[in-house]
């Protein structure tokens, strides 16, 4: 009985949890990128973003004040202050004086510097240095000290990526850079290939099989092979490198998938409706604009995800297609491959950078899901 055609299946419990440990799979490294993003070098480098909302415990260099800090106090000088320059509810458990000794003095302990000076460290940061002659350091004396510190969570990192105009490395501007290749690069093929499908579904012409079969085999062509040749065409017709040449390649290298997917969803629609636009005298292109388009939605926004996606994460062909020896048409692949050369230790700026790069694919897609399934079924049950 269990192969009864709609019985339910005894796995389903698999086919279940299997779609879960996806969903975590995919959930867990876009979690930790997005809390990171908040975070603060000190804790990224110190503790794991699932212990974010958690005191962390670190090792800090502090600083006291200098010689003109310094008070006469009953005939001593003293130097008092807070190691953390402001109230914290950072709490020391050990410091020391030596970057090769931080655990040499507990909280509320006194250390003996040179020359007779004295320096007592508090838990919550509070120090108090003396010395029977005058201080004479410019500079305050280092202090290294084990704290636990309580969870922080900053917007630095997005201001100093996004608004901050002194830094040449930002993603403000490779952010509009994408947007200007993507935008354009999903809207034309789909323009182009919406025309292409609906002449391949629904009207009869000499070779349509052939170009059918055409569409279907350059699926199988490799990007990487037509790069090089792509280019050179572009420079012989006067293109060259630049917006309009990666419109013209991702236009190219996406309209097989286009075409193949918008043509299988329309030979699916009810051919009735056609017949009976075209018995009441509307043209082709009135049926295309009136009546096809608006059904094949899911189509369109099913392709339109991939392209988007497909365009904003590229890298090869912005690399090929676009000058950027002035770094005025960088896109943020290639911005992010920077910064892990002169970045690569600042995980703070590289989860912020990252996460700005993934933001718009994430909201684009959760906003148009609901349309990719029913356009990548397309012409699969009649």
């Amino acid at each position: 009985m269990a192969a009864i055609a709609g019985t339910k299946s005894s796995l389903t419990w698999a086919v279940h949890l299997s779609l879960v440990a996806m969903v975590l799979l995919w959930l867990f490294p876009t979690a930790g990128l997005l809390v990171s993003s908040f975070r603060t070098s000190d804790q990224i480098a110190t503790s794991g973003w699932w212990k974010s909302l958690g005191a962390s415990e670190q090792n800090l260099t502090l600083r006291t004040g200098g010689a003109a800090d310094q008070v006469n106090r009953d005939n001593k000088f003293v130097i008092e202050g807070n190691l953390f320059g402001e109230a914290s509810e950072a709490v020391i458990s050990v410091w020391g004086t030596s970057s090769r000794s931080i655990s040499d003095y507990s909280a509320g302990d006194t250390a003996e510097l040179k020359n007779g000076e004295t320096v007592t460290v508090q838990a919550n940061g509070d120090y108090i240095m003396e010395h029977s002659e005058e201080f004479t350091g410019k500079r305050g004396q280092r202090i290294f000290a084990t704290a636990k510190t309580p969870p922080e969570f900053t917007l630095r990192n997005y201001n100093y990526m996004l608004f901050d105009p002194t830094n040449r490395e930002g993603m403000a501007k490779a952010f509009f850079n994408t947007l200007t290749v993507t935008i354009p690069a999903t809207i034309i093929p789909i323009l182009v290939a919406a025309f292409a499908a609906y002449a391949l579904a629904w009207m009869d012409f000499p070779g349509r099989a052939l170009l059918i079969a055409v569409v279907v085999g350059l699926l199988v062509v490799p990007l990487q092979l037509a790069l090089i040749p792509l280019l050179k065409l572009h420079n012989e017709i006067g293109i060259g490198k630049g917006y309009l040449g990666a419109w013209l390649a991702h236009t190219g290298f996406g309209l097989p998938l286009a075409i193949y997917l918008l043509r299988n969803y329309m030979v699916g629609l009810p051919r009735d409706i056609i017949e009976n636009a075209k018995v009441d005298g509307a043209t082709d292109f009135q049926i295309f604009t009136k009546i096809i388009l608006p059904l094949s939605f899911p189509a369109l926004a099913s392709f339109a995800i991939f392209q988007f996606l497909w365009t904003w994460n590229d890298l090869l062909v912005a690399l090929v297609f676009l000058i950027d020896s002035t770094g005025d048409t960088t896109v943020m692949t290639k911005q992010i491959v920077e910064l892990l050369g002169t970045r690569g230790g600042n995980w703070e700026i590289l989860a912020t950078s990252a996460f700005v790069s993934i933001a718009v694919p994430l909201m684009v897609f959760f906003a148009m899901q609901k349309y990719l399934v029913r356009g990548l079924l397309a012409g699969s049950v009649k």
